[in-house]
C-alpha cells in the first residue's frame, strides 16, 4: 500500500479522536476559539518533539526552506483556523449532522481549489472516485430534517457553518501541499514534522492574540482544561503529521477523499463502544464510501 494511503488511514483515525475531544471541550468549557487555540497550543509542543525525533533518528540538519513556503503555510494555517472554527460551532447546533455533512464538500471544494491555485487536474476516474464517495457520505451522515423552504435552509447556520468549513478546510490542504513541497527534502516525513512545527507555532501565537483581544479571560481557561486539552495537541499532532505527510505525496483532493473513512472509523467505534445498531443505510454508505476509496487508492 502506498504510503500516502498509510498517512491518511493514520491522519482520519487521529482526527476521529482528536473531534471526539474538541467536542468535549466545546461543550460549554471552553468558546469556539478557544477550543480550536487549544488544539494548536498543544499541539506546537508535541509537533517540535516529533521533529527532533525525526531529525535524530534520520542523522539530518534542518532542511532549506524555500521562501514561498511562508506564504503557503499562512494561507493553509488560517483555512485551518477557521475552518476548525466553524466545525467547532457545528457542535453547537441543532443539526449537528447537516453540518458535518456539508463539511465533507471540502472534497469536491479541494479539487477544484488545486486545479485553479496549483493547476493540478484530476482524471476522470478520480472525479468519478470522488463523487461516489460523496454519495457514501450523503448515506452515512443520514442528516435530519431542516423546517423551512429552501431558502431558509441554505440560511440555516448548521448549514453555514457546514459550508463555512468545507471551504476553508479546501483551502488548508491546497496551502499545506504547496507548502510541503516548498522544503528542500526528498523525505516526506521530515517535510511534514517541518510544516507541522512551524504551521502549529504560527497558528498558536496568531490566536493567542487575538483571544487576549477578543476573548480576555479564555487562555487561562485553556490552561485550566490541560487535562483534556493536552491529548487534544497529542492527537492534532500526530493527525496533522499524517496529513502534511500524505499531502507532500499525493494532491490535496485525492488526500481528503481516502480520509473520508473518518465516518467509518466513527461509525465503529459508535457500534464497538456504545453498542449502537447499524441501519441498512448506514451498511449502504459504508459500501459505496469503501468503493470510492478502493477507486482513489487505484487510479490516484
Amino acid at each position: 500500500m502506498d504510503l500516502w494511503i498509510l498517512a491518511t488511514l493514520s491522519a482520519a483515525t487521529f482526527q476521529t479522536v482528536r473531534f471526539m475531544l474538541q467536542k468535549v471541550l466545546a461543550g460549554g468549557r471552553l468558546s469556539a476559539v478557544g477550543s480550536t487555540f487549544a488544539r494548536f497550543v498543544y499541539a506546537s509542543p508535541a509537533g517540535l518533539v516529533v521533529l527532533g525525533l525525526v531529525l535524530w533518528t534520520r542523522g539530518q540538519a534542518l532542511p532549506q526552506i524555500m521562501p514561498a513556503f511562508w506564504g503557503w503555510a499562512l494561507f493553509g494555517g488560517l483555512g485551518q483556523i477557521l475552518a476548525t472554527v466553524f466545525v467547532v460551532m457545528t457542535f453547537r447546533t441543532r443539526n449537528f449532522a447537516v453540518g458535518i455533512t456539508l463539511k465533507k464538500t471540502e472534497v469536491i471544494l479541494t479539487a477544484l481549489l488545486g486545479l485553479v491555485v496549483l493547476g493540478e487536474a484530476l482524471s476522470l476516474a478520480g472525479w468519478l472516485g470522488i463523487c461516489v464517495g460523496l454519495m457514501g457520505v450523503l448515506l452515512l451522515s443520514g442528516t435530519p430534517e431542516i423546517e423551512g423552504n429552501l431558502l431558509r435552509q441554505l440560511r440555516s447556520p448548521a448549514v453555514l457553518y457546514g459550508l463555512g468549513s468545507g471551504l476553508f478546510f479546501a483551502v488548508a490542504g491546497v496551502g499545506y501541499r504547496a507548502a510541503t513541497l516548498s522544503v528542500a527534502s526528498e523525505d516526506p516525513i521530515l517535510r511534514a514534522a517541518v510544516a507541522l512545527v512551524w504551521v502549529t507555532t504560527g497558528q498558536a501565537l496568531i490566536m493567542a492574540a487575538w483571544l487576549a483581544w477578543r476573548e480576555p479571560g479564555e487562555i487561562a481557561r485553556v490552561w485550566q482544561a490541560r487535562g483534556t486539552a493536552a491529548w487534544l495537541g497529542v492527537t492534532s499532532a500526530a493527525g496533522s503529521l499524517s496529513w502534511f505527510t500524505a499531502f507532500t505525496l499525493q494532491t490535496a483532493a485525492y488526500v481528503y477523499a481516502v480520509g473520508q473513512v473518518e465516518l467509518i472509523l466513527s461509525l465503529a467505534a459508535s457500534v464497538l463502544w456504545f453498542r449502537e445498531k447499524v441501519s441498512t443505510r448506514e451498511l449502504l454508505g459504508i459500501a459505496v464510501l469503501t468503493v470510492s476509496v478502493v477507486t482513489l487508492a487505484l487510479v490516484a
